[in-house]
């Protein structure tokens, strides 16, 4: 199904030994019981594998090991193995560069850029969108690390475009040190800061005058007592051709612990930001810097103000105090504050979008051009740009492809932009808008599929959740397929954090489909689809509306004669991991297979886990009674009951994992193995030097991690494996 792009150690080699082995497949390891008990509130919970967290002992790795030796016996001989590997790696070697997270600085155009073939993406830079033999690469991590596990976690360039700095990381990690590189000659310049870590906000800013750059940083050793180093997020100043050491404290004594701040600049590199989440629950207070290095406050947690950007005019803020879908405000420069702002777009029908995080910083979803407001706006899931001049007054939309995903917007001279645009059925391509002719050109920018479409319709509708809420569902199947109810079907979600699930690409869909498979997608509450009410409803003790959305979902593709119970797999990562585990402990009737990546699935435990405590603002604290209940009630490895059938799950995690550590997946996968009653497999499969979603994952990992997703699933709802045509 749809690849999650998550950093997995090995490619491993299938041969005919493999076969072989099954004869004498590992039997999964013992797993003994050594109960743990906790008081919460009152109640007393028993854990029996509290063990199993301690990944660095001997009997963990063991067992560890022992999971993966079963798991891999059980999916590497199937013969359909080598053939999806092979698929993987055509259709790899006939796709095309694409390019992403764009910025323009000193008239520069700065780009992510994957090639076939390549293991990782490279930092390139071009004249134009239009000139791809401009290409100039910056940095190609393979060149510095013959491994390919070393990836670049984000860049940003120089007001002038003449120097770059980049956050490196090894092996999934995500705690990255900070390298400057000369642009024009790629040369790597002596500065190079340790722990900028992408987790927790990991940030910088140029100042403008290049001289140095402002970047966030947690305490060092001795600064704070052990349990303290990574939380309380500083902002501090680093000058170049200086150490490390010299580096001078700026801002943030007086954030929160669990601070997460991102740092972005005005077009002209004269103001900078600073963007403070109170953890993962979507509360910010933003901090603005004049050009005379003064720093103001300008909106509290309080104030509703998801997102500032920095016009030449004025400071722009997405609220969505009063106005849950968001209403656009602007305050003068010279008085910044929020509460000198006036509203210029009121809230609609649509939803503003705040901001989208990209391997170039914090992009803006709503920006100013000299006589122009471009903002994103969502509508259930697709999402659309609608235009504004500086006063509010609406002048129309930016015409894209029909329900797909404005992904970025990259202002370039004048009120002109660049903005990507991407399908369910339409590759990634990079437009022109210009607005003076309201024209909109494809550049050459523009990534080609290497299988048909042609054949595959998208079909939008809306399922009915428990409480009646209306939750949008999008399917796509062959044209003219049969609604018999027989039809392999994949669902999958994620629900949380504000984020919304929108139309994306994925070529490999194309042999479910063609295998007569349905795909489905549900816009689920938490996400960010309807609004931050959307969002609240699906957070804290309202965490069930996601369960019951998706569930009503898959209630949906059984009543409208997509599937069967027998038939529907679903799949999903991170949050959406705890989403699967939720909903397989809730109605494992519902649901054949279940795939199911770095999960979240002790909810009782998670907090002590340093991510955990930023995402305690999203799901909620066990100190807190009424939060504690909410969390018991759902949290899957509490919900694991001894004699329920159980469907096959697949649980796969990566052991560097820094936002949600593997001792979620080790104890749910021995939960569910000790308790179930099916013949279905229980399945975990560790990788040693990996870590969380796609971050520093390398295209063979990618490979072998989608082989094993794809072979579980066509194995487990018995669909024959037949590779689609790819055009070379």
């Amino acid at each position: 199904m749809c690849r999650l792009r998550l950093p997995w150690a090995v490619l491993f080699l299938f041969t005919v030994a493999a076969v072989a082995w099954q004869a004498t497949a590992p039997a999964l390891p013992a797993t003994p019981k050594h109960p743990v008990t906790d008081d919460y509130h009152g109640v007393t919970v028993t854990d029996d594998y509290r063990w199993l967290e301690n990944g660095r002992s001997p009997e963990v790795i063991a067992w560890t090991q022992a999971e993966n030796a079963h798991a891999r016996a059980r999916l590497d001989p199937l013969p359909m193995h080598g053939e999806i590997q092979q698929f993987l790696k055509a259709l790899d070697k006939a796709s095309s560069p694409s390019y992403y997270a764009l910025n323009v600085r000193g008239g520069v155009l700065f780009a992510m850029n994957f090639e076939p073939g390549k293991q990782q993406p490279m930092l390139v830079t071009l004249s134009s969108p239009d000139d791809l033999a401009s290409r100039h690469i910056v940095l190609d991590p393979t060149q510095i690390d013959a491994t390919n596990s070393t990836a670049i976690q984000f860049y940003v360039p120089s007001e002038d475009g003449s120097r770059v700095a980049v956050s490196l990381a090894q092996g999934g990690s995500e705690a990255g040190e900070v390298h400057v590189y000369e642009v024009r000659t790629g040369k790597a310049l002596p500065d190079v800061v340790p722990h900028v870590t992408a987790i927790g906000g990991g940030s910088l800013v140029w100042k403008a005058d290049g001289s140095g750059f402002y970047y966030t940083r947690y305490p060092r050793p001795g600064e704070r007592p052990e349990q303290d180093l990574n939380f309380y997020q500083q902002i501090y100043f680093h000058r170049l051709d200086t150490p490390a050491t010299a580096d001078t404290y700026v801002l943030g004594k007086d954030f929160p612990r669990i601070a997460e701040t991102v740092l972005s600049a005005s077009q002209n590199g004269k103001f900078l930001l600073a963007t403070v989440g109170n953890g993962d629950g979507g509360q910010y207070e933003h901090f603005l810097c004049d050009p005379d290095g003064r720093w103001t406050q300008i909106t509290e947690f309080s104030d509703g103000v998801k997102a500032v950007v920095i016009g030449e005019d004025g400071v722009y803020m997405l609220s969505r105090e009063h106005a849950p879908r968001g209403k656009l405000l602007q305050a003068p420069l010279s008085s910044p504050s929020v509460k000198n702002a006036k509203v210029i777009v009121p809230e609609s029908s649509a939803v503003i979008q705040d901001f989208q995080y990209s391997l170039a910083g914090m992009q803006p979803t709503f920006l100013p051009t000299p006589t122009r407001l471009y903002v994103t706006e969502l509508t259930g899931g697709p999402s659309q740009i609608r235009i504004y001049d500086r006063n509010g007054r609406e002048l129309g939309s930016v015409p894209s492809e029909p329900v797909s995903t404005i992904t970025e917007i990259v202002p370039l001279n004048g009120d002109e932009i660049l903005f990507g645009n991407t399908s369910y059925v339409d590759p990634m391509a990079w437009f022109r808008y210009d607005a003076s002719t309201r024209r909109v050109t494809k550049t050459a920018m523009r990534e080609t599929s290497p299988v048909s479409f042609a054949e595959v319709e998208v079909v939008r509708d809306y399922a009915t959740s428990k409480d009646g809420a209306k939750v949008p569902i999008t399917i796509l199947q062959h044209k003219g397929a049969k609604l018999d109810g027989a039809n392999p079907a994949v669902l999958t979600g994620y629900g949380g954090f504000g984020l919304s699930t929108t139309p994306y690409f994925d070529p490999e869909l194309v042999a479910w489909l063609d295998a007569g498979g349905v795909y489905a997608v549900g816009n689920i509450r938490g996400g960010g689809e309807f609004g931050e009410q959307w969002h609240q409803q699906g957070m804290l003790t309202h965490k069930q509306n996601v369960f019951d959305d998706f569930l009503a979902c898959a209630e949906y593709l059984v009543n409208k004669g997509y599937t069967n119970p027998s038939k529907l797999g679903i799949e999903g990562g991170s949050n959406g991991g705890l989403l699967m585990g939720a909903v397989l402990t809730q109605r494992p009737d519902l649901f054949r297979a279940v795939v199911s990546v770095a999960g979240l699935y002790d909810m009782l435990r998670y907090e002590t886990t340093q991510n955990g405590q930023y995402n305690a603002t999203e799901y909620g604290s066990v100190q807190n009674p009424q939060q504690f209940r909410a969390l018991y009630a759902y949290s899957p490895y509490h919900r694991v009951k001894d004699g329920v059938k159980y469907p096959a799950v697949l649980l796969m995690v990566g052991e560097n994992d820094p936002r949600v550590d593997p001792w979620h997946s080790r104890k749910f996968a021995a939960a569910l193995q000790s308790a179930t009653a099916s013949n279905y497999p229980v399945l975990l499969i560790s990788f040693s030097n990996a870590g969380h979603g796609g971050i520093g994952s390398s295209e063979d990992q990618q490979i072998a991690m989608a082989t094993y997703m794809l072979e579980f699933m066509y194995d487990q709802l018995g669909v024959k494996w037949v590779a689609p045509q790819i055009a070379h």
